[in-house]
Parts: structure tokens; sequence; C-alpha cells
């Protein structure tokens, strides 16, 4: 993602612009891997390789969003991972927490 997006870039649910970036590998001014977080409604949006997923609730996937949480969760903010929309870590079901784990 082109970090220069972040100036149109809104959240789909309530339409808080900007979004917080969070980057965890980049190249030149792409960022290959990270996060935009919503401060309004603390949905967060994960960047894999390059393409931010900002989907509404109804089309994310359960299982890929606890993944991707699970394997950044020492460069998230707590709150996001915890308590984060759609899913978090702490609001899953112990089955999810679980396949994530495993």
């Amino acid at each position: 993602m082109q970090r220069k997006l972040l100036d149109i870039l809104a959240c789909p649910v309530d339409k808080q612009s900007p979004l917080q970036l969070r980057e965890f590998e980049s190249k030149g001014e792409v960022v290959v891997s990270g996060v935009l977080v919503c401060t309004k409604c603390n949905r967060y949006y994960p960047i894999t390789d390059e393409i931010p997923v900002m989907l509404p609730d109804s089309l994310r996937s359960m299982k890929e969003d606890l993944a991707f949480l699970a394997r950044w969760k020492d460069g998230l903010p707590q709150d996001v991972v915890y308590g984060g929309k759609p899913w978090s870590l702490g609001s899953g079901t112990g089955e999810a927490k679980e396949k994530v784990t495993q």
C-alpha cells in the first residue's frame, strides 16, 4: 500500500479519517505488511502483501483476522489485540483462540 493512500482512506463502517497506520514491513514508500486502525470504532484493517483489506465485518474471515492478530500481537496496540473489531483475541470463543495458537 502506498503511504500516500492514507490521505484518502477512511473506515468503511463509520467513515473516520485519517486511519492510524502501524507498519510491520515496508519497502521505501510502500507498506508491505501492517495494519490500519480506526480510532473511532476500534476496527482494524490488515495490510497483507501491500493490500489493505478493508472489508465490512460481514465479509471478513474470523479465522484470518485471528491469525493476523496472533502473528502481529507484539506490534499492535493492546486495545486492538484484545478489544478490536470485528474480532479480537479477547472476544473469540475458546475454540477460535485454540485454532490460532495451533
